[in-house]
């Protein structure tokens, strides 16, 4: 797929860690407003599962998932296909040796399955925080299932490369 035509898929950290940090609302609102104006373009997306992970928090993130980042957003992973993917990823999670039982537990419970099944599905990037680590035991990490089942995925900061993204600095005062 060429980079003019990728389409991205959201993990929560993503979010989450935006928030928390680098692109606070207070600092950096053009962050939130390019991820709006990303998805009304049809490049930028995340699922259903993360957006009820996001909500959980109850705070201004939640509140900003609820209220300004529009519901088509979050793609629904109530889908045949989507469910397929997921369960060769969970069966595949399961048979491997490497990782510990408590962490194919977390990976079967949190939504990072349905996202890499999602983005498999649909032949979407996936947007993660998370980088591979072949020796990983104790979490299952995204990126090593991604490579598995040939999902690309990225950083924000080469999905906001690739996309164009600029942020141009304006005094408050």
């Amino acid at each position: 797929m060429t980079s003019k035509d990728r389409v991205f898929l959201l993990d929560a950290n993503i979010f989450i860690e935006a928030k928390r940090r680098y692109y606070a609302f207070d600092l950096c609102p053009g962050f939130w407003e390019s991820i709006k104006a990303l998805h009304e373009d049809k490049r930028l997306y995340s699922i259903d599962r993360i957006k009820d992970e996001l909500e959980k928090g109850g705070d201004d993130l939640a509140e900003w998932a609820c209220k300004e980042m529009p519901a088509a957003c979050f793609l629904s992973t109530d889908n045949e296909s989507i469910t397929g993917c997921y369960g060769q990823i969970v069966s595949w999670v399961s048979e491997q040796d490497q990782f510990l039982d408590a962490a194919k537990a977390e990976f079967a419970s949190d939504p990072d399955g349905w996202l890499i099944a999602c983005a498999c599905a649909r032949q979407l990037a996936i947007v993660t925080h998370e980088v591979y680590s072949p020796d990983a035991q104790r979490r299952v990490h995204i990126p090593n299932v991604c490579r598995q089942f040939g999902v690309e995925y990225f950083d924000t900061f080469k999905m906001l490369r690739e996309l164009h993204v600029r942020f141009h600095w304006k005094s408050g005062g």
